[in-house]
């Protein structure tokens, strides 16, 4: 019997001076529009408020 896979590790990204989320999305998503699936996943309230050194979720 095989076993399930397991779950893939989240992707994280560590927040560098002078991101954004926009900037971030455009570069896992291609897309800067899809900032919000980061931000709902990381527990950010306020998009435009990240710090260098925080450690964000990126969803598939």
């Amino acid at each position: 019997m095989e076993e399930p896979a397991p779950a893939p590790e989240p992707r994280t990204y560590t927040v560098e001076s002078g991101d954004t989320l926009w900037a971030i999305a455009e570069r896992f998503y291609g897309d800067g529009n899809q900032y919000q699936k980061i931000a709902d996943a990381s527990g950010i309230a306020n998009p435009d408020l990240i710090q260098p050194g925080q450690v964000l979720t990126i969803p598939e």
